[in-house]
Parts: C-alpha cells; structure tokens; sequence
C-alpha cells in the first residue's frame, strides 16, 4: 500500500466526463497524490481519441465490451495498490479542499468503510439520495409523473429520501450514493467489491448494505460537497428504466422484499 490516492471513474460515451476531467485538472494540477483511472466500457472510437488526449493525466483502461458500473470500478479497485479510493461519477464536479477533507475524515476512522459527501444540482439545490431503507413503493413513487399524487405522500417521500439529515454535523447512515463516495480500498476487497450481476442501478445500495453487514459504518458530511450533472435517464428512457427494474429485482431478492 502507498499514501497515493486512486480515483475511479467509469465512462461509456459519458458526455459530462471532459468537463469533469477538465475540473480535475485545474483542481488537482499536473502533480498531485491522486491518481485518475478511467475505465472506458466500449466508447466509440472518436470517444476514446478525446480522453487519449488527457495522455498521462490520466490511467486509461479500455474494455472491449461494457459490462456495467460496478464491473468497471471492481478492474481498476482490485488492481491498485493504494489504501483509499473515490468512486467517482463522470458527470461529478468537485474541488481538492473537498476531496482531502474527506479523505481525512477516513483516514481518521478505523471503523468507516466510506465517506459520502452532500450531492448538490448545478443550481446549488440539494439531490436527496441517502437512504435509511429501501422498499417498493417509494421507489416507483418517484417516478410518478403526477406531483399532486407525490404531494399526497410528501411526509412519506421526506423520510425515504432523509431530507432531515441535520446540516451541522456529520451523520452515520446506511446508504449513500455512488456518484461519488470514498472508500477504504482493504474493507471494499474484504466485501468482494461490487456486485457485477447489477449492470447499472442499485449497485452502490448493495455495496453499502455489504459493508453494513460486515460491521463497518458510513459517514455522511453536509461539510462538503460536489455538484452532479444528474440526468435521470431512468426516468426518461424505456431500455434504461427496463435495467432499473431488473437490478430492483436483483437488490430485494438479495436482501429480502419490503414493498411499503
């Protein structure tokens, strides 16, 4: 292990992912403890030249077939030989403060397995994905269209989505998201990393559950936070919902059905 600093990110023609490196480069500079690894699922060809031309800024690793989310962070995760990582989105904006608080903060606990940051919309609203629970009726209650039906179980739809985590401190929860989350590299091997039967959807649920079984906490800080260009594509196409439903299927049938 080295005090070097991996950070994860895997892309399929993922259009945010030069803005994000472009950030990462006026963030971290040439010369920093982070080490960027880019994991490409079978982009276009015109795709990979562009983030060739990022040459040693970053590690590229190119698959010739896209196999998923977790498949990817799990070949550059069981190859490094660091102590920490970020799971890092290609459509996540952050700044070094940010980053080195967090890393800090989980270097500082023997028990965390990972650190998840307040996710914010470019406008500097709050995108509530921690989760205390998880059931079938909240989660299809989303993506109701109709906002006097999701106004009818607002109280319902604040407490699934933990709305009232607390601003001035930090908070122990059970899942956070895996846009962006940094881990203990040694407890994520320990769990066998992701869960490679989710292509997409629900794997960064998994992962937490997994750590949560194997007695290690998750921390929650409002102190820092990163900007996610989110686009709901499950919401908004048909073969994506389709890959959502089926990973839904996969996550309760894994950890036991609660419908409401």
């Amino acid at each position: 292990m080295n005090d070097r600093i991996t950070i994860s990110i895997v892309t399929h023609n993922s259009r945010h992912i030069f803005d994000v490196l472009d950030n990462l480069k006026i963030e971290l500079g040439l010369e920093s403890k982070y080490d960027i690894h880019i994991f490409d699922n079978a982009s276009e060809q015109s795709y990979i030249d562009q983030l060739e031309r990022y040459g040693s800024f970053i590690f590229l690793h190119k698959s010739k077939e896209n196999k998923g989310f977790g498949y990817g962070h799990n070949q550059v995760l069981n190859n490094v030989v660091t102590r920490h990582a970020v799971i890092f989105n290609p459509d996540v904006l952050i700044t070094k403060d940010a980053l080195d608080e967090m890393i800090r903060r989980i270097k500082g606990d023997e028990q965390l397995a990972a650190v998840c940051p307040k996710v914010l919309n470019s406008d500097g609203t709050t995108q509530y994905l921690v989760r205390q629970k998880l059931d079938v009726f909240d989660y299809m209650l989303r993506f109701v269209p109709f906002q006097s039906i999701k106004k009818l179980f607002d109280k319902r739809l604040s407490y699934y989505e933990c709305r009232d985590l607390p601003e001035d401190q930090t908070t122990y929860i059970k899942m956070g998201s895996g846009c962006f989350m940094v881990i203990d590299i040694n407890k994520f091997n320990q769990i066998d990393g992701f869960d490679e039967r989710y292509f997409m959807y629900f794997e960064d649920n998994d992962l937490c559950m997994s750590f949560g079984k194997a007695g290690y906490k998750i921390l929650y800080t409002p102190f820092e936070t990163v900007i996610h260009l989110y686009e709901k594509g499950a919401h908004k196409n048909k073969k994506l919902f389709k890959i959502f439903l089926q990973s839904m299927i996969k996550f309760f049938n894994k950890w036991g059905w609660r419908f409401f």
